[in-house]
């Protein structure tokens, strides 16, 4: 299998990026770290791993309602247009779209340089047909479509309840975002985690295995390689806790003792206990998902969810009018 079956587009961010908000966040109080930087090559390969725990329900509900549906997407959404996917990791779900909505082409865009080749790769290989331009970028901070790809009606699609790494009024504004890349009468297929019991939520995110702690001090690791950290891994811990009065799960590294750490020339002192937050995943009733929606001018044309009501799919319409 050679790169040359798919147009590669090298859109990312310089490392500077990386350093810069990394320092910025640390300096911080409470501390944090984008999620987004969890996704290099071993952080996306580890999600993968995520995905197959018991604990972790998402993944393979949100595939049983889109292969119970894909057909009427399909009908909704019509056929031939540009395919696009926000954070497309390893492409995997959109292949249960793909020989339903025939699309022009296929755009996934990711952070994760070498994960997103691959994946994009091995599309290409398995559906012939489809041309794919993969786009290497921040798609948190900017959405652009490769000058190579086709025109066609847009359709973008969010799966594994991503939306809820923004909180709420970013959400916003990424779903409106998100409508100006797919245009007037454009539509968005997104996954939505549901509100529920918070063992089960809990579960998911600090599976017995412990793929989801390796997943989260893996940053710590990267950060030690790509920016010559010292962050001693033996004291630092993955904490997730469910949050009711936000309604989100929220995942921490701990400090185990107090301890100081160099990045580069700049040192960082933690305490016992003290924390970095490093994501949020935001939960959803449907109506209340609904609202955001129609605050970024999308109108909600159809939501399907699972019998056990854990996980939402819905389809977006762009409502704004096409000029003539």
């Amino acid at each position: 299998m050679t790169s040359e079956i798919i147009r590669f587009h090298d859109l990312h961010p310089t490392e500077a990026d990386f350093r810069r908000e990394v320092l910025t966040g640390l300096r911080e109080r409470p501390r944090r770290i984008a999620p987004k930087f969890f996704y290099d090559e071993r952080g996306s390969k580890l999600f993968d791993a995520i995905t197959e725990a018991p604990e972790y329900y998402v993944t393979r509900t949100e595939s049983e309602i889109l292969q119970q549906r894909a057909d009427e997407i399909a009908r909704t959404v019509g056929t031939g247009g540009l395919l696009l996917e926000p954070g497309g990791g390893s492409c995997a779900k959109v292949r249960i779209l793909l020989e339903g909505l025939e699309p022009c082409a296929y755009v996934p865009m990711d952070i994760s340089r070498n994960h997103l080749r691959m994946a994009a790769e091995e599309v290409a290989a398995d559906f012939p047909w489809l041309e794919v331009h993969a786009a290497h970028t921040d798609f948190t901070r900017r959405m652009e479509v490769p000058p190579t790809a086709p025109e066609g009606p847009r359709v973008a699609f969010f799966p594994g309840s991503s939306i809820g790494n923004f909180d709420p009024e970013h959400a916003v504004e990424f779903i409106a975002a998100v409508a100006d890349l797919v245009g007037p009468g454009g539509h968005f297929l997104i996954g939505v985690d549901l509100r529920k019991e918070k063992a089960l939520l809990e579960a998911a995110y600090d599976d017995a295995q412990g793929v989801t702690a390796a997943f989260n001090l893996n940053l710590l690791e990267r950060i030690n390689r790509e920016l010559g950290g010292d962050f001693d891994l033996q004291h630092w811990r993955h904490r997730a806790v469910y949050n009711e009065n936000e309604g989100r799960v929220e995942m921490h590294l701990v400090s185990a003792r107090n301890q100081r750490v160099r990045i580069e020339d700049e040192v960082f002192d933690f305490a016992t206990g003290e924390t970095i937050h490093t994501e949020n995943s935001y939960k959803y009733g449907l109506d209340e998902f609904e609202g955001l929606a129609r605050r970024a001018g999308m109108e909600t044309v159809g939501v399907w969810t699972d019998q056990r009501g854990l996980f939402s799919v819905h389809l977006l319409r762009n409502t704004a009018l096409t000029q003539e």
